[in-house]
């Protein structure tokens, strides 16, 4: 059958038929962007955010997973594993790195990821948090089961990312990264999005 018109990134495209095993993430931005693309929620396309400040630019493919929603779930489960008070999800599908050997030019594409990891993020007192995966097929990251496996070093450049990309140096920091989890804690996160998704979104 003839298909008239492109599913929408968020909500007509599946999570995935093994998630959170293996995820379906729709990639938003990558490492070679001067500016930060994000989904326009209304319509699906890519929209400019902002360009991207000073020489901050994304380590990783990033993007979401379609079908997930960081609302009541992710939010309670970020306060009870982090201790802090957490208000409620940043509103938003959950966010995925997805790590790969090879160059990816541009964004607007879907890939195969297997969650390896994750940062419990908090935005100013909300859940963020950022699945770390590798792309599935990948000959080198595919080594890599949990991000214990991950060099130390990789880790905190793509902590140094999210803590700093939306600030002026000159501004204090309102994101707070309280862990880094690993592989069975991503797929916990992965299933309350997918909840949180369900109970905002389901027909």
């Amino acid at each position: 059958m003839y298909i008239q018109h492109k599913a929408h990134p968020w909500h007509g495209i599946k999570p995935g038929d093994n998630a959170p095993t293996i995820v379906t993430a729709f990639i938003e931005i990558v490492p070679s962007d001067t500016v930060k693309y994000e989904i326009d929620k209304e319509s699906g396309y890519l929209k400019i955010e902002r360009p991207q400040k000073f020489s901050n630019m994304i380590p990783t493919l990033y993007g979401f997973i379609p079908q997930t929603y960081c609302a009541e779930k992710v939010a309670a489960y970020a306060e009870l594993k982090s201790g802090r008070k957490v208000t409620k999800g940043d509103g938003d599908p959950l966010d995925i790195c997805v790590l790969s050997e090879r160059s990816v030019t541009h964004g607007d594409i879907l890939v195969q990821a297997i969650p390896v990891g994750g940062f419990r993020l908090l935005d100013d007192g909300e859940a963020d948090d950022k699945i770390i995966a590798v792309m599935k097929g990948d000959e080198f990251y595919r080594q890599w089961n949990d991000v214990s496996n991950c060099p130390g070093s990789y880790i905190d450049r793509l902590k140094h990312y999210f803590l700093t990309y939306k600030h002026l140096p000159s501004e204090k920091s309102i994101c707070e990264i309280t862990h880094v989890y690993g592989r069975d804690e991503a797929h916990e996160v992965i299933r309350y999005a997918m909840e949180d998704y369900k109970n905002h979104y389901s027909c």
